[in-house]
């Protein structure tokens, strides 16, 4: 009887533990901020990030060609103080999409 009691609760447990959040069950949550005009900021940002994570992107395109450039037109014993310049320009702005993605 015991045995069949603590199955039935453990059983409901994770029944209970599969339903979603309240928040995600109602889109209109007071949990969800939102800005004077009734959009959803969360989104804006999101939106925004993704904005600049792209104009980023395309920087880090342009100066890995640059740099793949310098490196076709150098020996293999040159490398110019541009060169190193740019590759870590190229991971300052990694870096900074990286940030962003993880910041939701």
């Amino acid at each position: 009887m015991l045995r069949r009691t603590l199955s039935l609760a453990f059983g409901g447990a994770l029944l209970l533990a599969q339903l979603p959040p309240v928040d995600a069950q109602h889109p209109d949550s007071p949990h969800i901020l939102r800005t004077p005009d009734g959009r959803n900021r969360t989104e804006m940002i999101l939106k925004a990030d993704h904005e600049a994570s792209m104009k980023d992107m395309d920087s880090i395109r342009k100066l890995a060609e640059e740099v793949k450039i310098d490196m076709e037109k150098n020996d293999r014993h040159i490398l110019s103080v541009a060169t190193l310049k740019k590759l870590e320009e190229i991971e300052k702005l990694s870096k900074r999409i990286r940030g962003r993605m993880k910041r939701f």
